[in-house]
């Protein structure tokens, strides 16, 4: 009896023991499929990469990364969503330059970056390409504000959404080249793409990914990009800094993030598995054929990256008095 007695408690010791490591290994992450938002229709720049990725970091976190979209108000409909999910790690969103630029267009702001979200990694950098129809005379910067000063009102700029990076990079030229160009907005890149080759508007800013094809196969003319260097995919097109405007940089970037409050646990694993994703090196050489730039990182470099983002961001929308309604 003495024995049993002995042998009982033994059992229950082990099993003491045993129950926070059979629990901490029920709970250890991640046990279903994670989502990631994209809030833009399929077919831009953010929903090409994150599909890109979604095979390579589910391989590493051992299960399958979904990629949904949820567009709608330029992008806003989808990053709340996933503001008010449940901070698990199972539901991310692959925010865009836009997202920065809500915060600050809005009133009131549809979310704050900082309070609403917890940062993953930084995904990647695209070069903003100015492109227009073949139909406008004009094949670099000094001929096409030559073309758009002496017609004033005359050229139009699509863009993908208020407040988007192709909007902001417009104001920018019409402000720094003094130049009359009608801006009009539409619900997704994916429109734009149609009108643009179809000649029904004449001029866009570009995430270079989801032009490169067209201006290659010479349906697109590229003018010239928007940012400090030139572009691997294109090195034959000039920025517009080397043509006279150095004040014309808008850099368009995609960024993982999680609901606020979600375990440091699980940003880690997402972080690990999404770096290993850009270090792939059949990845890395297939963004480099689109004209990504693959970044990487941890979760406080994005963090940092996005306070510098957001405040820049903001400054240019008040000094031009960008204003929108969701």
């Amino acid at each position: 009896m003495r024995f049993l007695k002995l042998s009982t408690l033994a059992l229950a010791t082990v099993a003491a023991v045993a129950l926070p490591a059979l629990t901490q290994a029920a709970d250890a992450f991640p046990q279903r499929p994670v989502t990631i938002v994209v809030p833009f229709p399929a077919g831009g720049t953010p929903d090409i990469i994150a599909r890109m990725l979604a095979d390579k970091a589910g391989a590493s976190l051992k299960q399958a990364v979904i990629v949904e979209n949820k567009a709608g108000a330029g992008g806003n409909i989808g990053v709340k969503h996933v503001s008010r999910t449940k901070s698990d790690g199972y539901t991310l969103v692959m925010c865009a330059y836009s997202c920065a630029v809500s915060p600050s267009l809005y009133k009131p702001a549809p979310y704050s970056i900082s309070d609403d979200f917890t940062p993953v990694t930084l995904v990647g950098t695209v070069p903003s390409v100015l492109v227009v129809n073949p139909q406008v005379p004009a094949k670099d910067v000094k001929s096409f504000v030559e073309y758009a000063k002496a017609n004033p009102g005359k050229l139009n700029a699509a863009s993908s959404g208020i407040g988007g990076s192709a909007h902001l990079a417009l104001e920018l030229l019409k402000r720094e080249a003094q130049v009359d160009i009608a801006h009009i907005p539409y619900k997704g890149a994916g429109q734009v793409a149609g009108d643009l080759l179809g000649g029904q508007v004449d001029m866009y800013f570009d995430n270079l990914p989801a032009s490169l094809a067209s201006i290659r196969d010479g349906r697109l003319v590229a003018i010239a990009i928007a940012g400090k260097t030139r572009a691997n995919a294109i090195p034959d097109v000039p920025t517009f800094a080397e043509s006279g405007y150095p004040k014309m940089l808008i850099n368009p970037w995609f960024g993982l993030l999680a609901p606020a409050g979600t375990p440091a646990g699980t940003v880690e694993a997402l972080n690990t598995a999404f770096n290993q994703a850009l270090n792939d090196p059949d990845i890395k050489k297939r963004l480099d054929t689109l004209g990504v730039n693959p970044a990487g990182g941890s979760p406080a470099e994005l963090a940092s990256f996005l306070e510098r983002e957001t405040s820049a961001i903001a400054q240019l929308i008040e000094e031009n008095g960008i204003t929108a309604k969701e």
